[in-house]
């Protein structure tokens, strides 16, 4: 596999917001998606992320596992098992232009959603099985055709009203479960994870490290009011960023 020289900055920047994302600094993870569609094309990307997902998964979860609310991570997984099989038949026959135009749609009804939260006067805890069903579901596709759940993810925890640090265990645990279980699709539907991708993924850990390091450092700095507000714009900044790309 021939890399050039700036598909390997791209990559590398989006190995390091990778680790942030994964460290807690929640809604930058559309950048990474960005950077990797770029520089790999838009469905190879998302094969090629997963490896670095997972291993980002584990620090996180190694880190922040005491937090973890299983309560959450048990309403919404299966919905997301269910919305990934989806996934998996919706994307595989895609063309590359349609695959793009189809996270771009995804990314423009995040930031709808996101606009709805922020704007919404009356934010009680939603109770009814269809709300996790249905976030569950969307980030079940969603997550297989872009690696783009995190925006759906970040509606319902933050609907959930859960504290900063019980958010960030809970959604560790949550994508380290998801993102191992779409390895196979990967490998064996899709043929989007090769050898070739894995000694890539390699050559990338040092940026998942230092974006890891670097994002703890700053998460610690964030009060749980400012995190809410965080999280919300740099998603929809992530939503606009990937449909200019």
């Amino acid at each position: 596999m021939e890399v050039s020289l700036t598909s390997w900055i791209l990559a590398t920047l989006a190995a390091f917001v990778i680790g942030m994302s994964k460290a807690g600094i929640k809604g930058i993870a559309v950048i990474n998606v960005t950077f990797m569609a770029l520089a790999f094309g838009a469905k190879e990307s998302t094969g090629m992320v997963v490896p670095l997902l997972i291993l980002a998964d584990i620090f996180a979860v190694i880190y922040y596992n005491r937090h973890t609310q299983w309560s959450y991570v048990f309403k919404v997984l299966p919905w997301m098992v269910f919305g990934l099989v989806i996934g998996v038949f919706i994307g595989k026959d895609l063309p590359e232009s349609l695959f793009r135009i189809g996270m771009a749609v995804i990314i423009i009804i995040t930031v709808f959603m996101m606009y709805w939260w922020d704007r919404k006067k009356i934010k009680t805890v939603p109770t009814h099985w269809t709300f996790s069903s249905s976030i569950g579901t969307l980030a079940g596709i969603t997550t297989m055709v872009g690696n783009l759940a995190g925006a759906f993810s970040n509606i319902y925890f933050l609907a959930m009203r859960l504290p900063k640090n019980h958010f960030i265990g809970t959604a560790a645990w949550l994508f380290l479960i998801i993102n191992v279980l779409k390895l196979p699709f990967h490998f064996f539907v899709w043929e989007t994870i090769t050898w070739e991708s894995l000694v890539l993924n390699v050559k990338l850990l040092p940026g998942i490290f230092l974006g890891f390091f670097v994002g703890i450092r700053i998460i610690k700095l964030i009060n749980e009011e400012f995190f809410r507000k965080m999280i919300l714009v740099l998603t929809a900044l992530g939503a606009l960023l990937i449909m200019v790309g």
